[in-house]
């Protein structure tokens, strides 16, 4: 059994660590909440778009270059993870669907570039065949223009043929508790669209929206509007990614601390049974020595 000095030491220091877990839950929580504002606010405007331009897409008489699905013989994956660990299985449940859906495409003939956004999801690569671009330092405080950069560098790939597609692996944000992996395809527009996009797209679809007149023209528009659509689906992702991150973090430290706390009340309860044990050997050794005197 532990002496009496070493279960006050252990308990000591789990009370240390309960205080940072209990720190870190409160810091996530308050970025939560910015995060959670940030992503609600981006969702209407990115799902609005893209329901605009998936109508557009289905019009007759209606093409464009980046609309056009080609046979898929090489793609460009974008992983999104985080920059820190301490956040539960966040980080593993993205980079385990990424590279599922990357060795799917693998065994079906397709050469799958891999590009992470994030420390965890680029050292992941490294370890595992190397990543053509790796993005760190942009989730802290994620900003529409960097990662517009990396949303035009893909389009501009897939433009000049060097990707028959673009994909996108990220963690979608539902609540602190609930965040989903999802892998989806930004470029050319896929058809199996984000729910938040079905109801608008069904609006944009009812008869008084049939006619459309174009100004300056179709190509004008869609010139316009295709960029723009791929940066901001690429921007809520991130801004998903975020969101799920911090709320997954929140959660495991939430989880942490709880831990700790009935860590101590263990350990509290064996440090009186051992202080109790000293105690009545003590009372019993005295007692044995009053009755070897008499």
């Amino acid at each position: 059994m532990a002496s009496l000095k070493d279960i006050r030491k252990r308990i000591g220091s789990v009370k240390s660590t309960r205080q940072i877990t209990r720190a870190m839950k409160m810091v996530a929580a308050a970025k939560l909440r910015r995060a959670q504002e940030a992503i609600l606010n981006a969702r209407p405007y990115a799902y609005r778009i893209y329901a605009v331009l998936l109508s557009l897409a289905k019009r007759e008489g209606v093409s464009h270059p980046l609309l056009v699905e080609r046979s898929e013989k090489r793609i460009r994956l974008i992983v999104i993870a985080g920059d820190r660990g301490l956040c539960g299985s966040f980080n593993t449940t993205i980079l385990k669907a990424a590279q599922e859906f990357q060795k799917k495409k693998l065994a079906e003939g397709v050469e799958v570039v891999v590009e992470a956004v994030g420390r965890k999801a680029s050292d992941f690569f490294k370890k595992r065949g190397g990543i053509a671009a790796s993005f760190e330092n942009i989730l802290s405080k994620p900003r529409y223009q960097a990662v517009s950069e990396i949303a035009q560098s893909s389009l501009k790939a897939f433009a000049e043929g060097q990707a028959d597609a673009v994909y996108v692996a990220y963690n979608e944000f539902k609540s602190a508790m609930q965040q989903n992996a999802i892998v989806e395809r930004l470029i050319p527009v896929s058809s199996e669209t984000p729910e938040g996009v079905v109801g608008i797209f069904q609006a944009a679809e009812g008869d008084r929206f049939k006619k459309y007149i174009f100004e300056p023209g179709v190509q004008e528009l869609l010139n316009e509007i295709i960029p723009r659509h791929f940066s901001m689906q690429f921007f809520r992702a991130v801004l998903e990614s975020v969101a799920s991150e911090h709320g997954a973090r929140m959660s495991a430290m939430e989880n942490a601390t709880k831990n700790a706390s009935e860590m101590i009340d263990g350990l509290t309860l064996e440090y009186n049974k051992a202080r109790q044990a000293s105690i009545t050997k003590e009372l019993m050794e005295i007692v044995g020595g009053v009755e070897a005197m008499r």
